[in-house]
């Protein structure tokens, strides 16, 4: 006779041996029987293996280079326009989003609203897991209902697996309200990416311990994140060749560093880079302006702001080269 109780786990056991049927099917977590002694290996042979798997991270991602930068021009229009960069992820995935955007503020000077990185169970699951946060489509659409989206945005869900809720859920919340997506995962043929107008599937194989995807997974996720974020701000204009001209200088290494992107762009003196950087508050790109373009601070920011912050337009009205 079954008791109450096995009746009650009855449901909840099929459910477990799906997602396990599921996971199976799934590169990121495939198990990799020759290194099924790994453990009783010499570290120095341990860390040459890991070095070696990571080595294929970078051709996994050229591999999906014609999708990122079709991503990328999707997004950089979207963001011209005045649209934000939204990351939606859990769990490695999540936490990558954060770091990429909170990273923007002081590298590109973009307002903290404008790349916003969401991980599922918000920030405390920065430091403590909450993985079962990621089993909750609708707590993706809570999140990005708090950030107000607008069809503007860009909402990027990343997943290793492609298959988690919070992710997919975002990603189908935002595609609903005319929002730019983008699925970023690790697996072929995922449901992320079929959700998502734009999908980016980074296929990096089984991982070295068995479906621990912070590891070449989260290495490709984190480059991934670097070139949509980078390559955005480059096209609209956050940088002068390669110059991070928009950086912000809110500490004395960044001070530093202002004071030498005026340089390298510029080839000023001294005392002409402190005059500029004086006259302008501190702002690289109308600092550079000013020198090359040979016109005062005010000027600057005039020029500046009827090119959306682009210095080489800027320059060009100058008929400087």
């Amino acid at each position: 006779m079954t008791s109450s109780a096995d009746a009650t786990d009855a449901p909840s056991s099929s459910g477990y041996r799906s997602v396990r049927a599921e996971l199976e099917g799934l590169t990121t977590e495939a198990f990799r029987p020759e290194h099924s002694d790994i453990d009783r290996l010499p570290t120095l042979d341990i860390a040459k293996i890991m070095n070696g798997e990571d080595a294929t991270v970078p051709t996994a991602v050229a591999a999906q280079l014609p999708n990122i930068a079709a991503a990328i021009d999707a997004i950089a229009e979207r963001m011209g326009r005045g649209g934000r960069l939204v990351y939606a992820g859990a769990g490695t995935a999540g936490r990558l989003g954060v770091l990429d955007a909170s990273e923007c503020p002081p590298t590109f000077n973009t307002d903290p609203a404008e790349v916003v990185g969401l991980i599922a169970g918000g920030p405390a699951a920065m430091t403590t897991s909450a993985e079962g946060a990621e089993d909750s489509a609708e707590l993706a659409v809570a999140d990005l209902s708090a950030l107000g989206l607008t069809a503007d945005d860009t909402v990027v869900g990343v997943s290793a697996s492609g298959r988690t809720p919070y992710a997919i859920g975002a990603v189908e919340h935002a595609r609903a309200l005319g929002a730019l997506t983008v699925g970023l995962s690790c697996n072929a043929d995922s449901a992320l990416a079929a959700a998502a107008e734009h999908g980016i599937e980074v296929v990096v194989g089984p991982e070295l311990l068995t479906g621990s995807t912070r590891l070449k997974a989260g290495t490709a996720q984190k480059l991934v994140l670097n070139m949509l974020s980078t390559i955005t701000m480059i096209r609209l204009g956050k940088t002068y060749g390669n110059l991070m001209v928009d950086v912000r200088a809110s500490n004395e290494k960044l001070r530093a560093r202002s004071r030498r992107i005026v340089a390298l762009a510029t080839g000023a003196s001294d005392e002409e880079i402190e005059a500029a950087l004086a006259a302008t508050d501190g702002e690289v790109k109308n600092a550079i302006l000013t020198i090359l373009g040979t016109v005062d601070a005010p000027t600057a920011a005039h020029l500046l702001k009827a090119t959306n912050g682009h210095l080489r337009e800027a320059l060009a009205t100058t008929h400087q080269p």
